[in-house]
């Protein structure tokens, strides 16, 4: 008999932090959202209510189970929204629900439940609103970060990019003709409002556009070789995570120095994955460095949108993903970017 007893005490420990997950989960987008009336019935079963309901700040109800007089929980919800502090009892009793210092709604419990057993499934929705709340934000601010790597131009390099087309126009105008084309391409790509995904091929589209106006603008100091698969062309990747890579290999590994500098840019598969790698012949940089930069801990002019790239591939994909930099001084910079080839809700 003990270890049957010891089975059942683990299967519903185990029914009860499910339902707690579920309830955090559904409840993500707040207490109006769509999944609020399934976080009411998880709850319900939780504390073996007959009925229990989650009201926003409007005070209206969303009801799980058995709904309890109209007349009775209308004044109760009102005393709880408003002294935002628990009130009643068995079997009709309300609990104020607060997201961080913000009151944010009310629960409300119909049945033989104890005040101890409320307070807790109030605590429970609380950090569930509360963990969404920080979850929206983070998602703001990495948006505000995107928009604002978008507009990231380094205002030298159009200075020069303009100048050198200004240069070309009487002497050669057909082949300033084509670099103001290729201006125009780069900022349309860099500027304009895309959606959160793009294709390799786009991508790499964009990477050559710039190579073609830094060509322009090193000479014979700039060599480059771009080399892809067409097994990866079609791939969808967040949008703008690759020219930032490339951008910063020109800068970093070829503008500093007087002399000739390479820059590799490869798109290949390897099984179910895209692998596409970011190379310069450049100075290079201590491994704690880069890891400083890639983290975000270290400010680095020549290290544009590393640490934005990074987080976002790892939001988009999982911690498993990211950039991989290679690098020590003396040895140039590789930067590795490894994607799955076919993800679920990614699509250009």
């Amino acid at each position: 008999m003990p270890p049957l007893l010891a089975r059942t005490d683990h299967t519903q420990s185990t029914a009860t932090l499910v339902a707690a997950r579920s309830v955090s989960e559904r409840l993500k987008h707040g207490l109006n959202g769509p999944g609020s009336r399934g976080a009411a019935r998880h709850l319900r079963h939780l504390l073996g209510a007959r009925g229990l309901a989650l009201a926003d700040l409007s005070g209206q109800p969303i009801w799980s189970g058995r709904r309890a007089e109209h007349a009775e929980t209308a004044p109760l919800l009102e005393a709880v929204l408003r002294g935002e502090a628990s009130r009643g009892s068995p079997p009709l009793q309300a609990a104020p629900l607060h997201a961080g210092d913000d009151l944010a709604g009310a629960l409300l419990v119909h049945g033989d439940v104890s005040a101890r057993a409320v307070r807790e499934a109030a605590l429970l929705v609380a950090r569930a609103l509360e963990s969404g709340r920080l979850e929206a934000s983070a998602e703001r601010a990495a948006q505000a970060e995107f928009r604002a790597l978008r507009a990231e131009i380094s205002p030298h390099f159009v200075y020069n990019a303009l100048t050198v087309i200004a240069s070309l126009v009487r002497s050669d105008p057909d082949r300033a003709q084509e670099l103001m084309l290729d201006f125009a391409d780069y900022t349309r790509y860099s500027l304009a409002r895309h959606g959160d995904y793009t294709t390799v091929s786009e991508e790499f589209h964009a990477i050559e556009t710039y190579l073609a106006l830094q060509r322009a603008l090193l000479g014979d100091r700039l060599r480059v070789q771009v080399r892809v698969a067409p097994e990866v062309l079609g791939v969808a990747v967040p949008y703008l995570v690759l020219q930032p890579l490339v951008e910063n290999a020109v800068r970093h590994g070829v503008e500093p120095g007087g002399g000739p500098g390479l820059v590799q840019v490869s798109g290949l598969a390897e099984g179910n994955d895209c692998v596409i790698g970011v190379e310069d012949d450049g100075p290079g940089m201590p491994p704690e460095r880069a890891r400083e930069v890639l983290s975000g801990e270290r400010e680095d002019g020549d290290a544009v949108g590393l640490s934005n790239v990074d987080r976002r591939l790892r939001h988009v994909y999982g911690p498993w993903y990211g950039l991989v930099v290679e690098t020590e001084e003396g040895a140039g910079t590789r930067v590795v970017v490894r994607v799955p080839r076919f993800q679920p809700g990614v699509l250009p």
